[in-house]
This record gives structure tokens, C-alpha cells and sequence, in this order.
């Protein structure tokens, strides 16, 4: 690969060569592929043994108490919510403003969208208790007349969150179109049907084309927004309320960045392993997860920045309570979790700053996957310290997650990356149209045909 300049990339391969080495991760898997699979079923399984337990026994297996209603399944919510956000800005806004260093990544973010909101869809139901009673949240005629509550930014949840699940699988499918016709006309058998089903009769014509483009376009300008819209009426589950500590205007944009700043870390976190497994190291340049490592030390200053304004806005309105929550949340029962938030998502992403870390794939590994203990454990950090910290001394108290609720945590982190391994061998992890854009046009009779 040879670099016109640090932007825009372009390479030195033949598109008989892309599609060789792109298409290979689609092969028949090997020993290590099934030994990872294995563990992550084994994790995944007991996750399930630990819901199917607390369903059997009841709510009370966790440690959710009173004043304690929200805990590790709410904040795991808002985690994943956020690093699902994170997954359509990178291709969407980069696709907008035409960087072309997105086109490797581009897909792994998207399909790291889908599988976010798959898992995060979870934890509401798991919260319920009796998950058999989810449907209660839509609005569909019944005997009772009971209606929900529009009002409850908690409905709005189930709106925002499924309309951008909606525009999500529709924005990665439609990326994955020109692709699966590649695929479609190499395989042959049952896989060629199935291939060639959702290539939905692609042929790569001039019409199609610029109907693609049109798509395309108009979904990034559409997902775009949608994403900010989303994630603010997630924050305002807290914000609507008077709790200290949520009652703010800085939630919206705060939780945000949050999610901008936790799905870079988890983009870094999973291209990192899959580019040396597949090796793929000449699509995925040390280049390219430079640049989101630089995306990180802004997002890390916009972290560290809402941070500081929280703290002073609690200082300077004179509110007792807000301010004695900010105490409790840096000298109380949450303290270790409160430094963790403060350290890996404010400070530690500032060691980008230096060339030689931002150029180390060990430091950017170990770094990407201190940012997203940070980023969980600053939504914990808000939902519990808030909760358990209210205004009436006496109705005080403390929760520590029980062994239920961290192995349903393990299961759903599992059932997550389950989703990537099916993801690396059905479909193709780099674009392969968007790749061959960075090499120059074939000549007829040249080498690219």
C-alpha cells in the first residue's frame, strides 16, 4: 500500500488480489476459530443458566433494592446504546465528509451498530423480571383499556430504540449488497442461492449504481442525526427526573459523546484481533487505527470537559444535594468506580497524544479496552451513586451487583461477540467495493481485471 497522503489512501493491488484476500476470511475455520467459539458458547450458556435462574427464583436474586431500583442491567443498557450510536457515526459523518481511510473499517462498525442494539435490547426485558410481559410497552388494543404513559421517557426508549434499530440493519444491508454479489458469483451450491437472494440482483450496472449512491447517501443523511436524537432521549430517562446528579441540561450532549467516545474504543478493540487473525494488514494500516485513535483524544477532551462542567455546575448552583452527590460519588461507597470513570475515559486517552503510543497495536489494544471498562463504569457510577444517595438521609443505601446479575453481564458480552464470529464467516468483514475506490482504475487488458 503506498499513500498519495495521510487521507487518502490508495493502493497497489489488483482487484482479483482484493477479492482473494478480503473473501478469505469467509473460508471453512480452523482450530483456533473453533476454540474461541467454543469459550464464548460456554459463557454465553451460563449467562442463560443465570437468567433462566432468576427467572425461576424472582427479581430478588439480584441485589437491586430499595432506593436501588436500577443497576448493573440499566447501565449495561446505556453502555451498549452507546457503543451502537458510535458504530453509524463513524461510517455515516466519515462517509459524509468523504474520508476515505473509512472505507476498511466502515463495515465492522456497522455490523458492530446491529449486534449493540441486539444485546442492549436485551437488558430492559431481563430487568423486567417476568420478560414474558415485554409486550406491555406497545400500545395494541386490549380488553383492560390500559394504556402507557407516553410521557415516560422510558416509552420513548422503545421508539427511538427501534426505529433506529429499523435504520441501522437497513444502512448495513444496503453497504453489503455489492459485496454479496461478489460473493454470490463465487460460490456455487446452496451458498450461491442464498448469496444470491440477497444480492437482490445485482449486477453492477450503471443504473444500479447511481441508485446505489442515492441510497447510500440518503441513509448516512438520515442515520446521522437519528443517532444524536436517539441517545439523547436515552439520557433523558435520567434527565426528566429530579434525582441528583440527573437533573441536567448537559445529559443529552454528555451521554453523546460518551457513546462516540466508547464505540471508537470498541471499533479499535475488535479490528485489532481480526486484522492479525485474518491478516489483513495491508487493508486495515496502522494508519487507520491511528486515525481513531486521534478521534479518541477528541472525544476523550469532550469527555474530560463534560466531566469538569458537571462537577462545577454542582458547585456553583448551591444545591446541597447535587453537590453532596458529587462528594458521595468521589469519597463514597463508588468511589473506586468513580476514579476508574475519571482515569480511563479523561485522562488515559491522552497518552494518544504521543506518536509512538498511537502507533503501538499493544497500546492501542490495551487502551481501547480500558476506555470501555471506563465508559461502563461511568454509566454505572451515574445510575447507582444517584439512586443510592437521594435527598432523605434515612432512605439511603448501598448495591453491590450479585453473581447473578455479572454472569447475565459475561453471558451478554458472549452473546455479543457470538454475533462477530457468525459475522466473520458469513459476510465480508471489509468492504470490497469500497476498497477497490483506493486503487487506481484497471487499463483494459491491465493487471486489475
Amino acid at each position: 500500500m503506498s499513500p498519495n497522503n495521510e487521507h487518502e489512501p490508495r493502493m497497489e493491488l489488483s482487484y482479483r488480489q482484493i477479492n482473494r484476500d478480503l473473501l478469505r476470511t469467509m473460508e471453512p475455520a480452523g482450530r483456533l476459530y473453533y476454540a474461541v467459539l467454543g469459550v464464548d458458547l460456554v459463557i454465553l450458556l451460563w449467562g442463560i443458566f443465570a437468567w433462566v435462574y432468576q427467572i425461576k427464583t424472582g427479581i430478588g436474586v439480584t441485589n437491586l433494592n430499595n432506593p436501588v431500583g436500577w443497576g448493573v442491567y440499566i447501565a449495561t443498557f446505556v453502555f451498549w446504546i452507546g457503543i451502537a450510536h458510535s458504530g453509524t457515526l463513524i461510517s455515516a459523518i466519515l462517509f459524509l465528509f468523504r474520508c476515505h481511510w473509512r472505507n476498511p473499517i466502515y463495515r465492522t462498525a456497522e455490523a458492530m451498530t446491529v449486534f449493540a442494539l441486539l444485546t442492549a435490547g436485551l437488558y430492559p426485558i431481563i430487568h423486567l423480571g417476568r420478560p414474558w410481559l415485554f409486550y406491555w410497552l406497545f400500545p395494541y388494543p386490549q380488553e383492560g383499556h390500559l394504556w402507557i404513559n407516553f410521557r415516560s421517557p422510558l416509552v420513548w426508549d422503545v421508539f427511538a430504540v427501534g426505529t433506529y434499530l429499523i435504520v441501522s440493519c437497513v444502512f448495513f444491508f444496503t453497504g453489503l449488497v455489492p459485496d454479496l454479489a461478489v460473493v454470490r458469483d463465487q460460490a456455487d451450491g446452496w451458498r450461491k442461492k442464498i448469496y444470491g437472494f440477497l444480492a437482490q440482483g445485482w449486477q453492477g450496472t450503471d443504473r444500479q449504481w447511481r441508485h446505489y449512491g442515492s441510497a447510500y447517501l440518503f441513509l448516512a443523511a438520515l442515520a446521522t442525526p437519528l443517532v444524536i436524537s436517539v441517545h439523547s432521549i436515552v439520557s433523558w430517562d435520567f434527565a426528566m427526573s429530579v434525582v441528583p446528579g440527573w437533573h441536567s441540561t448537559i445529559f443529552a450532549p454528555y451521554f453523546v459523546a460518551g457513546a462516540i467516545h466508547s464505540g471508537l474504543a470498541m471499533v479499535l478493540t475488535i479490528l485489532i484481533p481480526m486484522r492479525r487473525i485474518f491478516r489483513l494488514e495491508a487493508y486495515l494500516t496502522e494508519m487507520h487505527l491511528e486515525n481513531l485513535a486521534r478521534l479518541i483524544i477528541l472525544t476523550g477532551t469532550i469527555m474530560a470537559y463534560s466531566y469538569g462542567t458537571e462537577m462545577f455546575i454542582a458547585w456553583y448552583s448551591g444545591n446541597i444535594y447535587e453537590r453532596e452527590t458529587f462528594i458521595y460519588r468521589a469519597m463514597g461507597d463508588y468511589t473506586v468506580a468513580f476514579w476508574i470513570m475519571l482515569l480511563f475515559n479523561a485522562v488515559i486517552p491522552f497518552l494518544f497524544v504521543f506518536g509512538r503510543i498511537r502507533r503501538s497495536i499493544a497500546w492501542l489494544f490495551t487502551i481501547s479496552i480500558l476506555i470501555n471498562i471506563g465508559m461502563w463504569a461511568e454509566r454505572f457510577v451515574i445510575i447507582g451513586a444517584s439512586l443510592a444517595h437521594e435527598y432523605i438521609p434515612f432512605a439511603w443505601g448501598t448495591y453491590r451487583p450479585s453473581w447473578v446479575e455479572l454472569s447475565i453481564l459475561a453471558g451478554t458480552l458472549a452473546w455479543f461477540f457470538l454475533w462477530f464470529l457468525l459475522f466473520a464467516k458469513l459476510l465480508p468483514v471489509i468492504s470490497l467495493t469500497e476498497v477497490k475506490e483506493l486503487v487506481p482504475p484497471p487499463m483494459r487488458g491491465g493487471s486489475h481485471e
